[in-house]
């Protein structure tokens, strides 16, 4: 399994790269890969967004553009300071269970941040990684000739304020939080990625 850390992408070329990826290993061509980014302000919406899911579609005048990608889930919000990953896995050499994977996929997250002092946790029935301050990660996933697509956003140094223009994952009232915040310090992305990708690696260890 190999780390490429994008940096700033804006998230239609990720998706290139996303694609590239996953035709690679479906192909047996390229190894099992990881993208890790950030993107500029945009809403993502899945494949179980409802009607009526945005609230605003500004904030302060500033317009941020939504665009619909092939993953579960509903509408969510990315923007600097959240680690986004692209999780390119190849379940026909491991377990076919989509299922498994998402909870796999939770764990490595739940690894990573209590390595900074966070106690974050999985709730019964729901997907992502929540603290008892708010959501601290959404994931998303698709899967295609059983390789894992699109992944997670962990809000690290993230504008909570935007996640104020949506119901985020479809939840009115959703309360969204970050390490920043609920450290009340600055957390380093990089430090983050490392993390992430240490608990990653022992999570998925073949």
């Amino acid at each position: 399994m190999q780390f490429v850390d994008l940096g700033l992408m804006e998230l239609p070329e990720a998706l290139l790269y996303q694609e590239k990826a996953v035709m690679s290993i479906a192909n047996r061509e390229g190894p099992e890969t990881v993208h890790l980014l950030e993107h500029p302000h945009v809403f993502t919406t899945g494949r179980l967004v409802k009607k009526n899911f945005l609230v605003k579609d500004s904030w302060n005048g500033d317009s941020v553009r939504t665009i619909s990608v092939n993953r579960g889930g509903d509408i969510t919000y990315h923007g600097p300071g959240q680690l986004m990953g692209y999780v390119h896995l190849d379940l026909r050499r491991r377990r076919r269970d989509v299922r498994s994977f998402l909870r796999n996929l939770e764990l490595s997250l739940i690894l990573a941040v209590k390595k900074v002092g966070v106690n974050a946790y999985r709730k019964p029935g729901l997907t992502g990684v929540w603290s008892d301050e708010g959501k601290l990660a959404s994931i998303g996933v698709g899967v295609r000739r059983w390789i894992t697509m699109h992944g997670f956003a962990l809000n690290i140094q993230t504008n909570l304020r935007y996640f104020q223009l949506i119901n985020p994952c479809g939840f009115p009232n959703c309360q969204m939080t970050s390490l920043n915040q609920m450290l009340k310090r600055s957390v380093s992305m990089d430090e983050i990625k490392k993390l992430f990708s240490d608990s990653c690696r022992e999570v998925f260890a073949d």
